[in-house]
């Protein structure tokens, strides 16, 4: 396949060699059998609908990416208790979640709890538990 050509998906299946799931599909992976990734009303770009505006609009990957990381920051810096009521250094960031994926080695998920811990974020939740 060339660079700009249009590849369609014509099958989809699990790695029989993952540790974690040994081939069988998330409920996000089987979805795509059903035509998901093909479908007309498909998003392919980010939008973003500003406050008062009807509709959504289109912006690149970059800008998405920045208003993200501008609307956490912005929460963060809102909602970051660093002491509590006792003057003891708690650091949490109480406004704000992270939920990881399942599909992820022991390692990699001790790794991300740790990043995502580190943050100060309190509420962090695996989607294997769920």
């Amino acid at each position: 396949m060339r660079k700009g050509e249009k590849a369609d998906l014509i099958h989809v299946e699990g790695d029989t060699d993952h540790p974690t799931n040994r081939g069988t599909l998330c409920p996000k992976g089987a979805a795509l059998r059903g035509g998901f990734v093909q479908a007309e009303t498909r998003l392919k770009n980010p939008r973003v609908r500003e406050p008062g505006a009807a509709e959504f609009k289109q912006i690149s990957w970059e800008d998405a990416l920045d208003r993200i990381a501008r609307h956490l920051k912005d929460d963060r810096d809102a909602n970051f208790i660093a002491k509590n009521a006792a003057g003891t250094t708690v650091n949490r960031w109480v406004s704000t979640g992270f939920l990881a994926a399942s599909a992820t080695t022991n390692e990699t998920a001790f790794l991300t709890y740790k990043v995502v811990r580190s943050t100060g974020i309190v509420a962090f939740d695996n989607q294997a538990r769920v």
